[in-house]
């Protein structure tokens, strides 16, 4: 029975989930399996992969055949460095201390590039948001801006019309007071 470790597709449409299981390789995507080893999800940023190391390295090394997706996974986590510095042990190029350090250091290393990448896309989105801001704030200093004109020019106005409504009342008044005058005086 050829087994192979791949990626058993879940969750929702456009939203995607992945078992990472040993299978045999005559059975469905999504079908049976003989052990489930871990998950990834990649909708996160970095993608998070949780993976039983010992027994992934245990289905690898008896030959379960991983498909392409899950050999990055395999080597993301470290399994695939585990396996060829297992190699060398057994072939006599290096002692199990001799790989248990270098395993720890190729481990050290890769954790400090995923932090460093960790912090620029972090750094990076923090630089966008700061952008974002002083764009949005000269576009409001600019409507502020705008707004006032028209506040002033519309204030403008209306004193100007009240002022032509009081002189067109000033004259109109002067005209009816001699009327009013005049006419007690006919009578």
């Amino acid at each position: 029975m050829p087994a192979k470790i791949r990626l058993q597709r879940h969750g929702k449409k456009g939203q995607p989930f992945y078992h990472i299981v040993v299978a045999d390789s005559r059975s469905p995507r999504d079908g049976k399996f003989i052990e489930k080893l871990g998950t990834y999800n990649p909708l996160t940023n970095p993608a998070q992969i949780n993976i039983k190391f010992d027994r992934a390295l245990y289905w690898y090394s008896v030959g379960a055949q991983p498909t392409d997706t899950a050999r990055s996974l395999l080597s993301k986590t470290g399994v695939m460095m585990k396996y060829h510095l297992m190699r060398g042990v057994q072939k006599g190029a290096m002692t199990e201390e001799q790989a248990e350090i270098k395993f720890q250091n190729w481990m050290k290393e890769k954790e400090s590039r995923n932090a460093n990448i960790v912090k620029a896309d972090e750094e990076k989105a923090r630089g966008e948001k700061k952008t974002r801001l002083e764009a949005e704030k000269q576009v409001n200093e600019a409507r502020a801006a705008e707004l006032a004109k028209k506040r002033l020019a519309e204030m403008e106005a209306k004193k100007a019309a009240e002022a032509e409504a009081a002189a067109e009342e000033a004259p109109a008044a002067e005209a009816e007071a001699p009327a009013e005058a005049e006419a007690p005086a006919e009578a």
